[in-house]
């Protein structure tokens, strides 16, 4: 199978669940179990989505400045710091860490 095919098909699979979530009943969609579920999958995609662009280096798993900065910034964000804050705290302790490994 080619590029191309697995493409078309992910797009055929992305259609589809679009489709099905159309023909559910809408007391299905408005119940609070529905609500607490889509809250609790949002956080996981978004936290296994900064995982994997913190430890990962193509298919190899990398320990570097990355994990630091995101402890960093994870401490900052248990501060309650405001956001710009945050990202500063991130971007800074990754250049020290880099600078100093």
């Amino acid at each position: 199978m080619t590029l191309w095919n697995w493409i078309a098909l992910a797009c055929a699979m992305a259609y589809a669940t679009k489709l099905i979530g159309y023909s559910l009943p809408e007391r299905w969609l408005t119940s609070p179990y529905m609500d607490s579920i889509a809250g609790s999958l949002t956080v996981a995609l978004l936290t296994a989505l900064t995982v994997m662009n913190t430890v990962a280096a193509g298919p190899h798993l990398a320990i570097d400045a990355r994990l630091g900065a995101l402890v960093a910034a994870a401490f900052a964000l248990w501060m309650r710091l405001p956001f710009l804050v945050v990202v500063f705290i991130g971007a800074l302790a990754c250049a020290a860490l880099r600078l100093w490994f």
